[in-house]
C-alpha cells in the first residue's frame, strides 16, 4: 500500500521537478474507478493494486474498449480513430503539428502502435472522453488568498496561516475543483490558465463595461505572476490505458487579498458554481486536485489539515 502522506511531509525540500517524482510512486485510484459519462453497460475490467504496473503478468487482462461517441465523431480537437485507420501516422514522443505528443513522465511505450499510459493499467483501452491519444496537456490555475477575519487579520491555525482558493463546481458531476482546462495547440500555459478562470469562475455577464474593465485588469495583474507547483500525470477518472491527462499547475497568490475584493466570482457556462474554499487536505477534490494545493501549502507555508492527524 502506498501511504501518501508519508511523501509530501518533506515537500519543502523539493522542487517541482522531485514532486513529480514522488507523486509518480502513487498508484492511480480515480483513474480507475467509474468512468464519468459512459452508459451504465460500459464499466472497467478490474485491476487491484498489485496488478496496476505493465511489468506484473496480467494474461487474464481484458480491458474494456471503449471511446465516447463525441470523440468518435471526430470533432476538430479530437485525432483520428488510429486503430481502424492503420494508415494515419502519429508522431510520438515530440511536437506533431500543433499537437504536442511529449509527456511530462518521460517517453512511454507504444505498444501494437497505441500509446500505453505510463502509470500502468485503467482497465479501460480506446479514448473515453479525450480527444488525443497519449497525453492530454491541461493547464491548472490555483488561485488563492490568505483567509481572513471580520477584522481583516489572517486566520491561523497551530500557528499557520490559513489559505483560501477558488474552486468551482463541475457541471459533469465531479464535484468540486480548480478551474483548470486543456492548453490550446500552440498556447502558452500561462495563457490558458488565465483564459479558464475567466470562463469559469469570472462570468462578466451584466456587468457595465467600466466594472468589466477593472476585472479585466486586476486578473491580468494576478495572472501576470504565476508560480509553478505541479507539472505532470493527472489521476483523472477520464483517463484509459491509451489516453491520459497531464497538466501544469501554477499557483497565482493574491498576497493583500485586494485583487477581488471589489468584485465578486461568479460561474461561467463551464462551472455550476464558484466560491473561495478553504485549503484543508480533507478537501474531497476532482482527480487528484488536492495534491496540488498540498504543493501550494508548503509553498506558502500554510496550514493545511490532513486525515491522518
Amino acid at each position: 500500500a502506498f501511504v501518501e502522506a508519508a511523501y509530501f511531509c518533506s515537500l519543502a525540500r523539493y522542487s517541482c521537478r522531485c514532486m513529480r517524482r514522488i507523486m509518480s510512486r502513487v498508484l492511480h485510484t480515480k483513474a480507475r474507478g467509474a468512468y464519468p459519462g459512459a452508459p451504465a453497460t460500459v464499466t472497467r475490467f478490474a485491476v487491484e493494486d498489485s496488478k496496476v504496473d505493465w511489468s506484473v503478468a496480467f494474461p487474464e487482462y481484458t480491458p474494456t474498449d471503449y471511446t465516447a461517441a463525441v470523440v468518435a465523431a471526430k470533432p476538430v480537437w479530437a485525432d483520428p480513430d488510429i486503430k481502424s485507420d492503420k494508415s494515419v501516422q502519429l508522431k510520438w514522443h515530440e511536437i506533431d503539428g500543433k499537437n504536442d505528443r511529449r509527456s511530462f513522465e518521460g517517453k512511454y511505450e507504444v505498444v501494437d502502435g497505441l500509446p500505453r499510459n505510463p502509470r500502468g493499467r485503467t482497465g479501460m483501452v480506446g479514448r473515453g472522453l479525450l480527444g488525443k491519444w497519449g497525453p492530454n496537456h491541461a493547464a491548472d490555475p490555483v488561485v488563492t488568498r490568505w483567509k481572513r477575519d471580520s477584522s481583516g487579520n489572517v486566520e491561523k491555525i497551530d500557528g499557520k496561516p490559513v489559505l483560501e482558493f477558488v474552486a468551482i463546481k463541475r457541471n459533469d458531476g465531479g464535484g468540486w475543483a480548480i478551474p483548470g482546462g486543456m492548453v490550446d495547440p500552440g498556447e502558452a500555459v500561462s495563457v490558458t490558465c488565465k483564459r479558464e478562470f475567466s470562463e469559469e469562475a469570472l462570468n462578466s455577464e451584466g456587468v457595465s463595461a467600466e466594472e468589466r474593465h477593472h476585472i479585466e485588469k486586476q486578473v491580468h495583474e494576478l495572472f501576470s505572476h504565476g508560480e509553478e507547483v505541479y507539472k505532470g500525470y493527472v489521476d483523472d477518472p477520464r483517463n484509459t490505458d491509451n489516453a491520459w491527462m497531464e497538466t501544469v499547475a501554477l499557483n497565482f497568490h493574491d498576497e493583500q487579498g485586494d485583487v477581488f475584493s471589489k468584485f465578486k466570482l461568479h460561474a461561467g457556462d463551464d462551472a455550476g458554481a464558484v466560491r473561495w474554499m478553504t485549503v484543508d487536505g480533507r478537501a474531497q477534490l476532482y482527480a487528484n486536485h488536492i495534491d496540488f494545493l498540498r504543493a501550494v501549502a508548503t509553498k506558502r507555508k500554510a496550514y493545511f489539515e490532513t486525515n491522518n492527524k
